[in-house]
């Protein structure tokens, strides 16, 4: 939009000194579009080949989905509930989005940690389940 035609698109100033423009906008809560874009970078994150999957493994697309929805979820009712849903000004709705965006990215990284655990947890067999001629069970044997 050129910058005329912003001019047009702003109502004019009521007469009596008041030069605030005649839209406003609220950047809390998100817009239902920006949180489901947030879910699909979630998805893009633990599913796709980022520095978070080689660390900690990826996870299965059918399983992105469920738990990027899950965590955004959790992210919004957390900063909802510490006073985000009553943001009277632009410096209280900017607050509760900083809030929502860090609880985005830690619970992000809790969910892959605690992932990544179970995973490693059910890798290490007991030592029944090791079988006798497994390399690993005549590594531990002595030599006769």
């Amino acid at each position: 939009m050129a910058t005329d035609e912003l001019a047009h698109a702003v109502a004019p100033a009521p007469a009596g000194g008041d030069h605030s423009p005649a839209f406003s906008f609220s950047i809390w809560p998100p817009t239902q579009r920006t949180r489901d874009a947030v879910v699909r970078r979630l998805v893009e994150t633990l599913a796709g080949d980022t520095i978070l999957c080689k660390r900690y493994g990826a996870v299965p697309a059918a399983d992105a989905e469920p738990a990027a929805r899950a965590i955004e979820a959790e992210a919004f009712d957390a900063a909802a509930s510490t006073g985000g849903a009553a943001a009277a000004s632009v410096e209280e709705g900017i607050e509760a989005l900083q809030f929502y965006s860090k609880e985005v990215s830690r619970r992000l990284l809790d969910f892959v940690k605690s992932r990544s655990a179970d995973a490693k947890a059910g890798d290490t067999p007991s030592e029944e389940a090791r079988a006798p001629g497994a390399p690993e069970a005549e590594a531990a044997q002595p030599a006769a």
